[in-house]
C-alpha cells in the first residue's frame, strides 16, 4: 500500500548503500529518494577507521553519536564524541576522517545529496560514502 509513509529498520536498511538510508541514490518514487539531504546509520566496531581522508568535501555534514565512543579527525583537530547525543558539524571544504574508539553507532546527515559524489577504496576519496 502506497500511503506516502515508509517505515523501516535502520539496522536492516543500512545493509544496502553502505549504511545510507536516504539520498539521491534511492530510486525515484521511493520516499527515501532526496536531492536535498542524505542520512546514514553507521554501526562501527571498535578500531574501525576510515581507510583514507575525505578531501574536497562538497557538502555540509552533521554526525550524532547514538552509542559508543567515536573520534572525528579534521586538519589540526580531533573531536571525540563519548556521550549519547553529542554531535559535530562540519562545512563544505573541510577534510575529515574518523575512527571508532569503542563499538559505536552514529547517525550522519549531509547536504545536499550530490549524485556521482562517492569514493571507492581503490580510487581514493573525492567524496565519501561514509
Amino acid at each position: 500500500m502506497d500511503d506516502g509513509v515508509y517505515v523501516g529498520d535502520a539496522g536492516k536498511d543500512a545493509t544496502v548503500d553502505r549504511g545510507w538510508l536516504l539520498g539521491h541514490f534511492k530510486e525515484h518514487g521511493d520516499l527515501r529518494h532526496s536531492d536535498a539531504v542524505e542520512v546514514k546509520w553507521g554501526v562501527h566496531p571498535r578500531g574501525e577507521q576510515r581507510a583514507q581522508w575525505v578531501r574536497g568535501e562538497m557538502r555540509t555534514a552533521l554526525l550524532v553519536l547514538v552509542s559508543g565512543r567515536f573520534r572525528m579527525e579534521f586538519p589540526g583537530r580531533s573531536v571525540v564524541l563519548e556521550r549519547q547525543g553529542e554531535y559535530v558539524v562540519w562545512g563544505q571544504g573541510v577534510d575529515h576522517s574518523w575512527c571508532a574508539e569503542d563499538d559505536s553507532v552514529v547517525l550522519t546527515l549531509r547536504w545536499p545529496s550530490v549524485p556521482g559524489y562517492v569514493a571507492t577504496v581503490e580510487e581514493g576519496p573525492t567524496g565519501s560514502p561514509g
